[in-house]
């Protein structure tokens, strides 16, 4: 019997599990599940018989891998997937796919919440500022991209996008202005969300010559990876700019020294929680289950990232 792992050290929600479940057991899977393990050795143990490996933020290196010689497919529940050794698990003839979109509601809800709560100064009684009206800039227009851009039009905002993979005529089929560089729609915008992956080419790109181009009182919101963004360029800039503004889901390694410099500029989710909803929960562990049996049983592998 093919024999399937969710291994989550934060853990999916209730109703998620026993949707995965149903959807497996259908298809006359076993089902183990490990949740909130502690230590590595919890892992490398669970996976010594399994064919599929379910996992959000869970680590897969080489040897989790080399522990499963069963292991065909490891899907992760989610977008990113740098918590996956892609090289290791092709090396092996091991297939690693994402969720793709099953997230992107969540994520873009959550960043006009923080968004918000940042314009509205932290909600401490004085005087904020609005969206309507102002410019909104988003870097990559994915999935989540595409619903900020649909909660930024419902907010009044002009909205950009810089995307070098995408065409700007798909760019501007959906209501948003494409800008030809990501300097141009730095200078442009009010605001910037961040939506790259964290890649040799994009580790740090957001530096201090590209976050110097933008207006006075602009803000930079980040629920992509913390890789993504040069702190010490960050630093900089808003030692020398006093009304610029950080806010992410991700906190940054130099966390304290951001909140103990600039408490009313900055704002930190206390993990990452874009996913966190039991809607994009429920979402993101049906594909994965779905994905895993089109693969299994017919080789079906669109969501393949390695």
């Amino acid at each position: 019997m093919t024999k399937v792992l969710i291994a989550t050290v934060k853990p999916f929600a209730k109703v998620a599990v026993e949707n995965i479940s149903n959807i497996l057991k259908g298809a006359g899977y076993e089902l183990n599940i490990l949740e909130k393990y502690s230590s590595k050795d919890e892992l490398l143990k669970a996976v010594a018989d399994v064919d599929a490996l379910i996992i959000r933020s869970d680590k897969i290196d080489d040897t989790v891998m080399a522990a499963a010689p069963n292991l065909k497919i490891v899907v992760r529940a989610g977008a990113g997937y740098d918590n996956v050794d892609l090289e290791a698990a092709s090396k092996r003839n091991i297939v690693v796919m994402n969720t793709p979109g099953q997230n992107s509601n969540a994520v873009a809800e959550l960043i006009f919440g923080m968004l918000v709560y940042q314009v509205r100064n932290h909600f401490n009684g004085t005087p904020g500022t609005e969206l309507k009206g102002k410019k909104l800039g988003i870097h990559a227009f994915g999935h989540v991209g595409k619903q900020v851009a649909r909660i930024g039009k419902g907010f009044g905002m002009e909205i950009f996008a810089f995307d070098p993979f995408i065409s700007n005529d798909i760019i501007e089929k959906n209501g948003v202005k494409a800008v030809d560089s990501v300097k141009e729609m730095y200078g442009t915008c009010d605001f910037v969300s961040l939506h790259i992956p964290a890649t040799p080419q994009t580790i740090k790109s957001i530096n201090y010559d590209l976050l110097s181009g933008m207006k006075e009182g602009a803000t930079l919101i980040n629920t992509a990876r913390k890789e993504i963004i040069d702190e010490e360029g960050l630093l900089k800039l808003m030692n020398e700019n006093e009304s610029f503004h950080y806010i992410s889901d991700i906190a940054p390694d130099k966390k304290s020294l951001f909140e103990d410099k600039f408490p009313e500029r900055c704002f930190f989710t206390p993990k990452k929680m874009g996913a966190q909803t039991a809607e994009a929960n429920i979402n993101a562990g049906i594909a994965a289950a779905n994905q895993i049996i089109d693969f299994l049983e017919k080789g079906v592998d669109t969501f393949k990232v390695n």
